[in-house]
This record gives structure tokens, sequence and C-alpha cells, in this order.
């Protein structure tokens, strides 16, 4: 998938956790992209089987769709997580680059960074309860 499709994809995931309607002029007037723009790709992710538009025009996501939006917001949350708790990168920042670093590296570096980010997470935790 390319990132202009997974910047879709996110964007309509964290506007549907704000509210559970929404349409297309929501996502162009999130990502300030014209309607034409949007309705385009949103042609493509009904092509592709990522969502879905009811008659009305609310957006949906289909039960891939659903997981695949859940697993690129899922590696944007941990990453920009990553970040800011290991990194020291304030959270502006943090935000933008994870969604950069996140489309460009490999699942397994993505797990690796996820399992160290756990790690030391645990680490905090065992420090706080002893």
């Amino acid at each position: 998938m390319n990132r202009s499709a997974e910047d879709y994809i996110k964007t309509i995931y964290i506007l549907k956790k704000r509210t559970d309607c929404i349409h297309s002029v929501d996502v162009a007037r999130e990502l300030g992209f014209s309607k034409a723009s949007v309705s385009l790709a949103m042609s493509n992710l009904r092509k592709k089987d990522i969502i879905i538009m009811k008659k009305d025009g609310e957006i949906e996501f289909t039960p891939a769709g659903k997981r695949i939006a859940e697993e690129i917001y899922d590696r944007y949350v941990m990453l920009s997580s990553f970040l800011q708790d290991v990194a020291g990168v304030d959270e502006t920042t943090a935000k933008e680059d994870a969604w950069k670093i996140g489309y460009y590296i490999s699942d397994l570096t993505y797990e690796g960074i996820k399992q160290f980010h756990k790690k030391i997470a645990d680490q905090s935790l065992s420090c706080i309860s002893e």
C-alpha cells in the first residue's frame, strides 16, 4: 500500500475515534486537501476493499480495512511513544517523525523497536514497584 493511502486510512481511523459518523468532507478538512482529491482517494480505498460508503456518504471500514487501519494506527502510536520515551523527542516532532518512519521501516525492524520499547517500559515499571 502506498504512503498516501496509509495517510488517508490513518486519518479516517483517527476521525472515527473522535466521532463515529464521518464523511469525505471531514477527511478533506482534516488533511487540508480538496474534496476532489479526497473523492478520488476514497474511490481507490473502496476498490481495495478498505472502506465502504453508505448511501448518505458516511465512511465505514470493511472488516479487513479496520484491521489494516488498526495496524497502521498502532504502529504510529507506538513509534511516537518510543521517540518520546526513549529518544527524548518532543511530542510534535515525535508524531511527525513516527508517521514517516512507520511507513518506511520493515515489519521486522518495527517488531524489534516495539519489543525494545516494551522491555524499557517493563523495566521502568519494575523499578517503580520495588
